[in-house]
């Protein structure tokens, strides 16, 4: 569950902002989101679907001054979804099933706004080993 996540070059990613409710936190969509994810990797991972693995963030406020152009603007609370699957056409067909249509339903209950946006891999790395 919270392994270290190795992302194959070549993949697609789908990066999804879910604003919050006003008055809704984190602890309050904890286990829609557990259960979203573990339909997801447990029934489209792999060879089953195409999921290659995925990660939740929490926003927390601070906005990088260094990293961004023009003015920083205020940001509702959030929470960023990122997934990574071998195939644009294998997440949309995921997600058009009843079984992660429930679950996101769910979760969509607390929020205002979703939206989902696709990227594919440019580039990856890391730093080298001394």
């Amino acid at each position: 569950m919270f392994e270290v996540l190795a992302v194959p070059f070549g993949t697609k990613m789908l990066f999804n902002t879910v604003k919050l409710k006003p008055g809704v936190s984190m602890d309050d969509v904890e286990l829609a989101i557990g259960e979203m994810c573990n339909v997801v990797k447990d029934t489209y991972g792999n060879d089953k679907g195409g999921f290659v693995g995925g990660q939740v963030f929490k926003f927390t406020g601070f906005a990088s001054p260094e990293g961004s152009l023009g003015e920083i603007r205020p940001a509702d609370a959030h929470i960023a979804i990122v997934t990574y699957w071998n195939s644009y056409e294998q997440h949309e067909r995921s997600h058009a099933d009843h079984v992660f249509k429930e679950k996101f339903s769910a979760l969509g209950e607390m929020c205002t706004d979703s939206q989902e946006l696709g990227y594919d891999m440019l580039w990856q790395g890391a730093p080298e080993s001394a």
